[in-house]
């Protein structure tokens, strides 16, 4: 399966993505914040990565940016996750360089149907 990357700064989101994508398969790396997640995107090799959009230190979209500057990992596709579903916050994401946007709270079986999509979809693993 996939290798991804998680970016999320409330512990118990991230051990819940973390124990959902096990699961499924994935192997997961996890950062608690959008700075720990671009220090750990080489160790990590990703071919997916989802982020939290608010987080301390640095933002899921400034992470996201300054992944996507880094040439070996601008096509792996980023997933932002949040709670804010306003267009504008959604268009930000886009324009980051994000490939969907996931709203929570989200149901753990809908999380791995839409990784599973998006994996598919962009051919990772």
């Amino acid at each position: 399966m996939a290798n991804i990357l998680i970016a999320e700064d409330e512990r118990d989101i991230r051990e819940l993505i973390n124990f959902t994508l096990m699961l499924a398969g994935h192997t997961v790396t996890m950062a608690a914040n959008g700075e720990e997640a671009v220090q750990l995107v080489h160790q990590a090799q990703p071919n997916l990565i989802m982020m939290d959009v608010r987080m301390p230190k640095m933002t899921g979209y400034e992470a996201c940016r300054q992944i996507k500057q880094m040439d070996e990992f601008k096509q792996v596709p980023v997933v932002f996750l949040s709670a804010k579903g306003q267009d504008e916050e959604i268009q930000t994401g886009l324009d980051a360089g994000a490939v969907a946007y996931i709203l929570k709270p989200f149901d753990a079986e809908e999380l791995t149907r839409q990784v599973n999509e998006l994996i598919e979809k962009y051919g990772v693993a």
